[in-house]
């Protein structure tokens, strides 16, 4: 291939990758933790307009392929998904939450989609998505860390040690971390790219462990170790990525381990002042070490750059590894075994602790890794009562947050179950859960035509039906193709995106950051660009050298393009109605996001004029919230507000009344109707009657 057309190629990724990295760098730090109905609802927009308008553009200028579109299932059963989610509203117990999570659902099927439509238009660009997605949690963890070092201007409401920013939440900063250890292991790993870039893997690497580490997010570190379990298996660049994880955790174990030793930095409710004089020393600490690790990285890549280890020595470098394993394991068996429990006691204990909704939870120190019990088994434990209650369909899309209070024991406010599926149970019961092991399913094999984990591949029903194959039945079978077996940079750099949706769907298990959008649209943009991949094309480029496979044009784009739109081809009318339709529907679904917020803009409009003593502004602008959202509660309560203040008490009951019928499972609704009666409306013994339902739903 001419050198000039590789080049222009590679230059035409930096700015990719550098969009990407931005767009996601948006997520995170506009939508945080995904709570705020302001912020969810322009990050919504945005997801759902952007996607939309690159989902049009792919209808346009997908190139005219004989093949099927691969991973039109997956796409169509999370669509199916997203419905569900937004039938729920009919019999949720909080519909106006169930409306805002079908935003969420229309938004993430958005990113999904513009996955599936990107790697049809541009398959080749693959590098830029795995770079961005890199950058990004890179910049996301650095600036976790830069909390610590300057918590007096980053994060000066922080009491805990535990890294908290940019999501709000902890766990969502481990699960960042995590991804981006993956990300990391393929750009320092790989054979193809700039020697730099794999160099700096290493300092990039030691940031993300760092930040896991001072997250204290046990789930993140399960998660990564299935992810590198993953990774180990199914990429061959073993030993290039064990070097490069062992150099950045030895220089995040210490930086970690004088962070954990100071009380400034790992105990609760330290002055700001003490903690910020030993963040400035962290931050000294870590900057050493981030030059440490990028001269290391740099020497490690000259050495081997020059001179690559023979294959004895790769073989007994990986023959030392595998042993390291196995002698750390025994280790930790036997430790469990002269335990004060023994090696079976340790582990019923352990796992009693996990699943006792009564364990006293660990506090938010270093001394939670170490720990086992959680606060999770009592919000599992509630699932479950909240999907026995209705099996079928359950309480309805984010029904979980006012179902679940019928069932609590503490007065611990929690919105989501911490776990995806028990979530799903709860929320959309075994309708839902069907629905989305449906998906997983076709997803799985959807991916597998372009990744061939552990080289084998799926072996269908169509292929079965051809006599021709010689086929007796489907199954997982071994590929015997050589060239099927090779293991390109892209074939590479797509396993690395697996290993990422493996990270987070291993976290989804165990918590709710299916609902922070900064982690799931990561993994839903890998997922989408995996389902729509499709088998890797055989040829001469894509299977030769390294340095030709990894080159992001080539013979498989010229022939993957042939019949694309293109310079002066026009489009042909029914490629345009199709993206006139998407267009058309990604309005649609972008107005019902809008609507939620509309209305809580004029129902906090409302409560301003009513402070202002501007009743007729007031009642206009408290209308137009419950026209908006005819499902929001809190839009009622404010027109009842208003209707009292204008001296109309009959209507202000009728509204509150109105209320209860539309939630009448959510015991707000009968609290503030009986408030109502026993202090305004003249009505006590309504009151107690509707008190007694409040605590109820309540204990």
């Amino acid at each position: 291939m001419p050198a000039a057309v590789l080049a222009g190629a590679r230059e035409q990724l930096w700015w990719i990758t550098l969009l990407i990295a931005t767009i996601f760098c948006f997520i995170t730090f506009h939508a945080k933790g995904g709570l705020n109905l302001e912020s969810m609802t322009s990050t919504e927009l945005a997801l759902t307009l952007g996607s939309g308008v690159v989902a049009a553009a792919s209808v346009i200028f997908a190139p005219a392929r004989s093949r099927r579109v691969y991973g039109i299932w997956p796409m169509g059963l999370l669509l199916v998904f997203t419905a569900v989610t937004a039938v729920s509203i009919a019999w949720s117990v909080q519909p106006d939450h169930s409306w805002q999570d079908s935003g969420r659902m229309l938004a993430y099927s958005a990113v999904f989609g513009a996955g599936f439509a990107l790697v049809r238009v541009a398959p080749e660009r693959w590098p830029a998505i795995l770079g961005g997605l890199t950058l990004a949690a890179v910049i996301v963890c650095g600036y976790a860390l830069l909390t610590k070092v300057f918590p007096a201007s980053l994060d000066p409401s922080n009491t805990f040690a535990r890294l908290n920013e940019p999501y709000g939440y902890w766990n969502a900063v481990g699960l960042s971390a995590a991804i981006g250890a993956i990300c990391c292991l393929w750009l320092g790993a790989r054979r193809t790219g700039h020697a730099l870039l794999r160099a700096l893997a290493y300092p990039a690497m030691s940031v993300v462990l760092l930040t896991l580490m001072l997250a204290y997010s046990r789930g993140a570190m399960v998660a990564l170790a299935v992810g590198l379990v993953m990774w180990f298996l199914v990429v061959p660049l073993r030993l290039r990525s064990a070097a490069l994880l062992i150099v950045a955790a030895a220089g995040a174990g210490v930086v970690g381990a004088w962070d954990f030793s100071k009380h400034a930095l790992s105990a609760e409710g330290v002055a700001l002042s003490e903690r910020t004089a030993a963040g400035h020393q962290l931050g000294a600490l870590m900057l050493a070490m981030f030059v440490a690790l990028t001269v290391v990285g740099i020497a490690i890549g000259f050495s081997t750059g020059r001179r690559a280890p023979s294959l004895l020595t790769r073989r007994r470098a990986g023959a030392v590894l595998l042993a390291a394993v196995v002698l750390a394991l025994v280790a930790f068996a036997g430790a469990l075994a002269v335990s004060q429990r023994g090696f079976t006691g340790s582990i019923s204990h352990a796992f009693d602790a996990l699943t006792n909704p009564n364990a006293i939870p660990p506090g938010n120190t270093p001394g939670r890794l170490t720990a086992v019990a959680s606060e999770r088994a009592r919000y599992w434990k509630e699932a479950l009562q909240v999907f026995d209650a209705n099996p079928l369909f359950g309480a309805g899309a984010e029904g979980y947050a006012t179902a679940h209070l019928r069932y609590e024991a503490q007065t611990l406010e929690v919105r989501h179950a911490h776990s995806f599926v028990l979530q799903t149970l709860a929320d959309l019961g075994l309708v839902g859960l069907l629905v989305a092991l449906a998906l997983l399913s076709t997803w799985m094999a959807a991916a597998g035509r372009a990744t061939h984990p552990f080289n084998r591949r799926w072996t269908g029903w169509r292929t079965w039906l051809e006599i021709r194959t010689g086929v007796r039945r489907p199954g997982w079978r071994r590929i015997r193709d050589r060239k099927l077996r090779r293991y390109t940079p892209e074939r590479i750099g797509l396993l690395s995106m697996l290993c990422v949706v493996v990270v987070f769907g291993a976290h989804s298990l165990i918590d709710w950051t299916w609902y922070v959008p900064g982690n799931a649209c990561v993994a839903l943009l890998c997922a989408g660009w995996l389902a729509g991949r499709g088998p890797l094309p055989i040829s001469a480029s894509a299977v030769g050298s390294d340095r030709t496979a990894a080159a992001i044009t080539g013979p498989d784009r010229a022939s993957s393009t042939a019949g694309a739109p293109s310079g002066g081809v026009r489009p042909s009318v029914v490629r345009v109605l199709l993206a006139a339709a998407v267009i058309v529907a990604v309005l649609l679904a972008a107005w019902s996001e809008w609507q939620p917020q509309r209305a809580e803009d004029a129902r906090q409009e409302a409560e301003t004029q009513l402070e202002a003593h501007n009743q007729p502004a007031a009642l206009a602008a408290v209308n137009r919230a419950v026209s908006r959202d005819p499902l929001s509660i809190e839009a009622l309560f404010t027109l009842a507000s208003v209707q009292q203040v204008s001296g109309e008490p009959a209507l202000a009951r009728a509204t509150l009344a109105r209320a209860v019928r539309l939630q009448p499972s959510n015991p707000q609704t009968w609290l503030v109707l009986g408030r109502y009666d026993l202090t305004s409306g003249g009505r006590p013994q309504t009151a107690v009657k509707e008190l007694e339902g409040a605590i109820y739903l309540n204990p």
